[in-house]
C-alpha cells in the first residue's frame, strides 16, 4: 500500500512538474505588441509520409485557435516546414489539413523549403515583415527554441512576438514530463549560446 501511494504521488509530482514546466515555457520571450494585423507561423514536425502526422495535426489545431484565441482580424497563417522524406512539404500537408479538416479559410502561406528550426525561422522573416504581432506555434520548449531564434536573427521582429495558444492545462498531460525532458536537453545548448553572446 505504501509503494503504491508514493508511486502515485511520484506520478503527481512528475505530471505537475511537465505541466508547469511547458506553462513557463510558452510564457517566456513573448510580449504584448498590439496592432490590426498578425502572423500566426506554424512549425512542421518530421513528415516523411504522404498523410499529416499527428503532431503536425496537433500543432495546426493549436494554429488555428491562436488565430482566434484574441479575436484578431487581419491574421494570416504561416505554414512552414520543408519535405522530409519523398512526399509532399510538410507546410502543404499542414495547410491541406486546415483547409479539408478544420475547413479553415482565411489566408494561408506557405515557407516549404526548411528542414531545421532555424531554416524556419530565417526563411519567414520576410512574410512578417509587415505584420504587428507574430505568434509562433509548436510545443512548447519548440516554440520557445523558435522565439529565441528570431531573437537572435531580427531583434525588431522578435520584439512583436505575442503568446500563441499553444498550451493549455491537461492537454497532452500524460506526456508533458517526456516532453519537458526533451525540451530541457533541447534548450540547453541555447541557454549556452545566449550566455556566451550576452554583452
Amino acid at each position: 500500500m505504501r509503494r503504491r501511494t508514493g508511486l502515485a504521488v511520484a506520478g503527481a509530482a512528475a505530471l505537475a512538474w511537465g505541466e508547469w514546466l511547458n506553462w513557463r515555457w510558452s510564457r517566456a520571450h513573448v510580449g504584448n505588441s498590439e496592432g490590426a494585423s498578425t502572423a500566426v507561423v506554424v512549425l512542421g514536425y518530421r513528415n516523411p509520409r504522404a498523410t499529416v502526422n499527428l503532431v503536425n495535426r496537433w500543432r495546426v489545431r493549436a494554429g488555428i485557435r491562436s488565430v482566434t484565441a484574441d479575436g484578431a482580424h487581419g491574421t494570416c497563417v504561416i505554414f512552414s516546414g520543408g519535405t522530409t522524406g519523398s512526399g509532399a512539404a510538410e507546410a502543404r500537408l499542414m495547410a491541406d489539413y486546415a483547409k479539408s479538416a478544420l475547413e479553415f479559410d482565411g489566408p494561408v502561406l506557405l515557407e516549404d523549403r526548411s528542414t531545421t528550426t532555424w531554416e524556419n525561422i530565417t526563411n519567414v522573416i520576410p512574410l512578417l515583415e509587415d505584420v504587428d504581432r507574430i505568434k509562433i506555434v509548436s510545443q512548447p520548449a519548440h516554440a520557445l527554441k523558435a522565439r529565441a531564434y528570431l531573437r537572435r536573427q531580427r531583434p525588431d521582429l522578435a520584439a512583436r512576438l505575442v503568446r500563441a495558444d499553444d498550451y493549455r492545462p491537461g492537454e497532452w498531460i500524460a506526456v508533458k514530463p517526456l516532453l519537458a525532458l526533451y525540451g530541457l536537453w533541447s534548450l540547453r545548448g541555447l541557454r549556452a549560446d545566449e550566455r556566451r553572446l550576452a554583452p
